[in-house]
Parts: C-alpha cells; sequence; structure tokens
C-alpha cells in the first residue's frame, strides 16, 4: 500500500486524491494546503488527516504528490528529495530552465522517483494513437498537426503571474510533440497576438499562438493554440506519415448524431478540460502507483519536463524577437 501525502488542496489536488482514494493499492494519509478549509473538505473526503508541509516531508509516507501553486514546485520537489520520498508533480517544474536545472541534480543525488504531470500523454485516444505509430501503422512520421483551443481565457490576474501562454498553456503541447515524435526539436519558431482579449495583450501575452517546430532529421510539428473556442474544449491531433495518417479527434458529451435532410449533427464537445481528461488524470496517478510497485522509473520524467520548458522558453523568444530560435 502507497501512502501519499498530498500537497496543495485545489482542483488538480482533489482529482488526484479522489483517484488514489479509489484504488486499492494506495490511500492518501496527509493533506496540506495554505487555505485551512480546503484542507479539511479534502481530508474528510479521502478517510486522511490534516497536516503542514514540513510534518509530512518528515512522515512515514512512501510519496508526496504536489498539486501547489507553480511558483512552489521546484522548492517543493528538492525538499521532498531530500527527505527520500517519491514525487508526483503538476507540471511545470518551474518557469524557468534554470531554476529546473538546479532542482534536477537534487532529486537525482537523493535517488528517488520523480513524474512530472503531463496528464495528455494518458488520454486513452492520444495513448493508443502514439502506440499505432510507435507499431510502424503509418511508417515513420514526417508531419504532425496538434491543435488545443480553450472555450474561453482565464482571468487577466491569472495571466499575469502564468509564465505567458506559452509557458502555461502550450507547453502540454510541446510534451506531446516529444511523446510523438520520439526526438528533440533543434529549431522552433512562433507568433502570437492578442485576438481574444486586448487586456492579456496589456499583460505583456497573447491568446492566440502558432508554433512551428524541426527535428535534426527534418520531421515537423505545427502547433496551434487560442484561448477562445466558441464550441468546446478543442483538443485534435494529426500525425502524417511516410504509410499513412492517424488522428485523434474531439470527445463529444454523446454520440448520438441526428441525419436529416438538413444534414448530420453530433452532440457538442466537452467543454471542461477535467471532464475531457478524467480517464487521463486517473491512468496518470495509476502509472506512478505501478511504477512504485515495480520499482521502474516513472514518466514522464524530470527531464522530459526540463525539454518542454525548453520549448516553451525558446518559443517566447521567437514571439518576441520574430526569429527563428534554435533549441
Amino acid at each position: 500500500m502507497v501512502k501519499f501525502g498530498i500537497l496543495g488542496a485545489g482542483r488538480i489536488g482533489k482529482v488526484h486524491a479522489a483517484t488514489i482514494a479509489a484504488s486499492a493499492r494506495a490511500s492518501v494519509a496527509y493533506v496540506a494546503d495554505a487555505i485551512p478549509d480546503a484542507a479539511n473538505a479534502l481530508a474528510a473526503s479521502v478517510g486522511a488527516k490534516v497536516s503542514t508541509i514540513d510534518a509530512i516531508l518528515a512522515s512515514d509516507v512512501d510519496a508526496i504528490l504536489i498539486a501547489t501553486p507553480t511558483d512552489t514546485h521546484a522548492d517543493l520537489i528538492e525538499q521532498a528529495a531530500r527527505a527520500g520520498k517519491a514525487i508526483l508533480c503538476e507540471k511545470p517544474v518551474s518557469l524557468s530552465v534554470e531554476r529546473i536545472e538546479a532542482c534536477l541534480p537534487v532529486v537525482e543525488k537523493a535517488g528517488v522517483p520523480l513524474m512530472i504531470g503531463f496528464n495528455r500523454r494518458f488520454d486513452p485516444n492520444f495513448a493508443s494513437l502514439q502506440k499505432r505509430l510507435r507499431d510502424g501503422e503509418i511508417g515513420d512520421v514526417e508531419l504532425v498537426t496538434i491543435i488545443s483551443r480553450d472555450p474561453a481565457p482565464p482571468p487577466v490576474s491569472y495571466i499575469e503571474r502564468s509564465g505567458g501562454l506559452f509557458r502555461d498553456m502550450m507547453i502540454h503541447d510541446f510534451d506531446m510533440a516529444r511523446f510523438l515524435v520520439g526526438e528533440e526539436f533543434v529549431t522552433v519558431h512562433a507568433l502570437g497576438g492578442a485576438l481574444v482579449d486586448k487586456a492579456i495583450g496589456t499583460a505583456g501575452d497573447v491568446d492566440t499562438a502558432s508554433v512551428q517546430m524541426q527535428t535534426a532529421s527534418g520531421k515537423i510539428v505545427v502547433i496551434t493554440n487560442s484561448r477562445r473556442a466558441t464550441y468546446g474544449y478543442d483538443q485534435r491531433l494529426e500525425l502524417h506519415g511516410s504509410k499513412g495518417m492517424l488522428r485523434a479527434g474531439n470527445v463529444h458529451m454523446t454520440t448520438v448524431e441526428s441525419a436529416t435532410a438538413s444534414g448530420f449533427n453530433a452532440d457538442v464537445i466537452q467543454n471542461f478540460f477535467i471532464d475531457r481528461y478524467v480517464a487521463a488524470y486517473a491512468a496518470e496517478v495509476n502509472t506512478f502507483i505501478d511504477a512504485m510497485a515495480s520499482g521502474k522509473t516513472p514518466t514522464p520524467s524530470g527531464h522530459d519536463g526540463l525539454q518542454a520548458q525548453r520549448l516553451a522558453e525558446a518559443a517566447t523568444k521567437s514571439r518576441q524577437t520574430g526569429e527563428v530560435v534554435r533549441v
């Protein structure tokens, strides 16, 4: 039985805690949060105790799940590593490549597992697509298109501390690009604009963006992001290869379709990221628990987090300068 200490009782902390509590192989022992009411509510829902971060790290828990604000991640990873705990941390490790580069050696020296929560790798549709690609179904991948569009932008107060669209939103797509292509990218070219909310542009960020990346072998990935999709949470992938094409579409509220003389109509697509990726979040946590039981190194790793952040910083620089950035 893997005993978890959960740091952060917000939206994602609740999702992960529910998965752990439902597992026959794991349990939530302690919960910590800066907001006492949030910690108490989550602890009560999963049969855990409320405690402080320091006390949890000093306890007999086997693993620490970090679901706190981004600017706390690297420090908490280091503290948990020094305490000898396995670590599952929400993305990103840090908004700074330099901070990640300083953090990972601490984990390596401690010899503890570290998994970064790039949940989209565990989506059943995307995972199946990646496996079929690796099995050679479409030959060698040549061109990948990734589309990610949110239903509506977050508040500007969030934008101001998010690190920008490339670090906050598109970082999922950078990780997915590496997951699919299986090679590192050497050039990044980004475009962006504030077309959804001018206040986002005033805050120094963009809400609409496109990135082109290329590997040393010539493989190309095109990523497009938008903070507005009036029709729901738009998440699609297309892979073109030497023998054909694979694609994964959106998930609709139901599979019901109607057909009349005026055409075909389908139900709307899901509108909230937790609904869209509920299976992915559960698979992510269970994969971590599997790794704990087997002694295998879990992925995505800290290195995966570092490489995604490098691409995010390259895209940010490219958008600001208008130049192609070499990674």
